[in-house]
């Protein structure tokens, strides 16, 4: 009996069915912002690893030009 029920259990999560359901334009919303998120962050992280380095350099031929 136990094992019948397991098998009718499973048989549920294994087989797919259709779920008639209405997402919102709010869920649109927020995966737009997300991705607008995740675009703008991978931007700043490219603009740090550039810009600071080509900063620090030209900070220290700026330097060398003042002490000349």
């Amino acid at each position: 009996m136990y094992k019948l029920i397991l098998v009718i259990s499973a048989s549920f999560f294994i087989i797919p069915s259709l779920a008639n359901a209405y997402i919102g334009p709010g869920m649109a919303g927020g995966v737009i912002a997300a991705t607008i998120g995740l675009i703008v962050e991978i931007l700043a992280a490219l603009f740090g690893i550039i810009y600071y380095p080509i900063k620090r350099y030209l900070k220290k031929k700026k330097k060398k030009n003042k002490e000349k």
